[in-house]
């Protein structure tokens, strides 16, 4: 069963636009849950069981959880809709028949490719986003430059961004060729462009970028641009490690 849900998140997997939209939607009175119209922006709304209407015109009930994992390529982006008309994850979830309403569980830049969650259920989503659940994502990253012992000490201790101070985190060499290096890293969070910046600030732009693993679970049957639903053992090891089970 799909969990419960902030109701401008589900709105916007329901195609109501982004968020803010939605908050907007939310504040001008046409949103009602089970005949009451809604005066709370952070209301919380179980989508299998409430009511929910936009200009009395009800959302379909969300179906069964279900959860997805794509390898998601360079040049697509990890939105629902794109305002630049580019190729979102969702296209390619529709694209492979999964016509459902789902959304992406946090975000790969444009130029990063890996491991994304796509998901109907908004505990699970809420759960493997919020920092304080510290799931760890593992990341293969290639560098211009030799990146020294030193540099990885001082990466690993987490360094200061400006913006902000990155926590520590695991860094590890996994090759060195001429001009370049190859790496492994493992945060628990994840700030915009955080590992580009790392790697930035000690003179080490990043050439590639690809989420690996999110805990242990590493997807490795997947290639590039493919998408499947989890199966059963990797599905409930995914809700043990965001503390659901």
């Amino acid at each position: 069963m799909i969990g419960k849900v902030r109701i401008n998140r589900f709105l916007a997997a329901a195609g109501f636009g982004s968020r803010r939209r939605c908050e907007e939607l939310i504040r001008s009175g046409v949103v009602t849950i089970n005949g009451e119209r809604l005066s709370k922006l952070a209301a919380i709304v179980d989508p299998g069981t409430d009511i929910i209407a936009v200009d009395g015109r009800e959302v379909p009930r969300a179906a069964r959880a279900r959860v997805l994992v794509l390898k998601k390529p360079v040049g697509v982006m990890s939105t629902v809709i794109d305002t630049h008309a580019r190729r979102t994850v969702i296209d390619i979830a529709r694209e492979s028949g999964y016509t459902e309403r789902f959304f992406p569980v946090g975000r790969l830049d444009l130029n990063t490719s890996g491991i994304l969650i796509l998901t109907n259920d908004g505990s699970l989503a809420y759960r493997l986003t919020d920092p304080r659940f510290k799931i760890e994502k593992t990341y293969r990253v290639a560098v211009e430059g030799e990146v020294s012992g030193k540099t990885v000490a001082a990466l690993a201790a987490g360094a200061d961004l400006g913006a902000f101070r990155a926590k520590p985190c695991g860094v590890r060499i996994i090759a060195r060729r001429r001009g370049g290096t190859t790496l492994e890293v493992r945060l628990t969070e994840g700030k915009k462009r955080q590992i580009r910046r790392m790697f930035a600030l000690f003179g080490h732009p990043v050439i590639e970028l690809e989420r690996v693993a999110l805990g242990d679970l590493f997807f490795d049957d997947l290639g590039t641009g493919q998408i499947r639903e989890l199966t059963k053992t990797e599905e409930r090891r995914l809700r043990e490690l965001a503390g659901m089970e």
